[in-house]
């Protein structure tokens, strides 16, 4: 019967395995640096879900309390957020000093590099100059020009995309600019939570951003964070028979009282994670959400995580544990947790074995 011993037979699996596991287990938490943001996107999770509200801003002192008590946890990953963490960069350097750590920025102002060499930065852009500037803005500022000027030949920097349902024709000239300044894309996925419907309705499906994201893929291997396998998850809500909502979701806060009894079904979870408020003490019901309904949620983190903590189920068979194995490793890579250089020259044969395994899967039902 095949099994994981089999499949570590393949050189190349059990590299990209190996990695993963030498990096260590991941003990996650996502935090609010600061309330405080220099832009009111449309369709912000924090603002839109008044997050801003959820208790004083925490000074220093609470700060620091909060980094020493993470510490004692055992906490070893924290995904930054706000608010707009460039804000806040001395804030920035004691995370980075004490965790491995992914910072999410809008890219209007430029994150500085001492103390911050290899800080992973998700620069934000969410559509062609001007639907970035229509979301971001009143369409009067071209904030993608000025993040491409920020950001230019900075090698922390990764492009983190988010497109709408109906955008799916900018894929490509965004796509383009981004790698034409050599740094990778990652692909996140319009929630449209404030249901302004029209082209950010997420009612009308990602197929077309899907088959978009998939030709990226195919045209620039070597610069695009989002596997085939991971855009199909996200897009389409399945994985294996889960569909997606709160009863799968694995990024939950383990002491939030909304919580338990989903954390009490048994369904697989991320049992250290809590999404901790900017007061750095209370937490949420999860990264992206304290109210609204799940099926708005097409969060690239969030979904990573449902993928990851379902490895026995992607055991069934070598072209599972493939799809499985090529998606966490690009997920460690991401965030620096394997070797980034070594990392970056072997994505074009992790997008190719997956392309090679959706082709089959196709011929398969051509024949069937």
């Amino acid at each position: 019967m095949p099994g994981l011993k089999s499949y570590l037979k393949d050189p190349f699996l059990k590299s990209l395995y190996e990695e993963v596991r030498d990096s260590g287990p991941i003990r996650s938490i996502s935090v609010d640096i600061t309330h405080k943001c220099n832009l009111r996107c449309t369709g912000c999770y924090f603002f839109s879900e008044g997050m801003e509200r959820a208790g004083k801003q925490g000074d220093e002192e609470a700060f620091d309390d909060f980094i020493t008590r993470e510490l004692d946890r055992g906490t070893n990953f924290v995904t930054i957020v706000g608010g707009e963490p460039g804000l806040v960069p001395d804030r920035l350097r004691k995370l980075h000093a004490n965790f491995r750590v992914n910072v999410a920025s809008n890219g209007l102002i430029t994150i500085p590099q001492a103390g911050l060499e290899t800080l992973p930065i998700g620069v934000a852009v969410w559509g062609d100059h001007d639907t970035d500037s229509r979301l971001r803005g009143d369409g009067s500022k071209d904030f993608f020009t000025q993040a491409q000027e920020n950001y230019r030949n900075d090698p922390r920097a990764f492009w983190y995309y988010t497109v709408a349902p109906g955008c799916a024709h900018e894929i490509e000239s965004v796509v383009e600019q981004c790698v034409s300044l050599g740094q990778p894309v990652l692909f996140n996925y319009y929630s449209d939570i404030e249901e302004r419907g029209g082209l950010l309705g997420y009612r009308q499906g990602f197929d077309r951003v899907r088959d978009e994201i998939d030709r990226m893929i195919e045209r620039h291997p070597e610069w695009i964070f989002t596997t085939r396998y991971f855009n199909d998850v996200v897009t389409s809500g399945r994985l294996f028979e889960q569909h997606w909502g709160f009863d799968v979701c694995t990024n939950l806060s383990n002491n939030h009282a909304g919580n338990l009894q989903r954390l009490e079904t048994g369904a697989p979870s991320n049992p250290h994670f809590r999404a901790y408020n900017a007061d750095f003490s209370t937490t949420r019901r999860c990264c992206t959400g304290t109210e609204r309904d799940c099926a708005s949620c097409f969060d690239t983190w969030e979904h990573f995580s449902w993928i990851m903590v379902h490895m026995r189920r992607h055991l069934g068979s070598r072209e599972d544990f493939t799809r499985w194995l090529t998606t966490m490793y690009v997920f460690y890579l991401v965030n620096r947790l394997v070797n980034y250089e070594i990392g970056m020259t072997l994505l074009p044969e992790i997008h190719d074995r997956l392309a090679a395994l959706e082709s089959q899967v196709h011929l398969q039902k051509f024949h069937a």
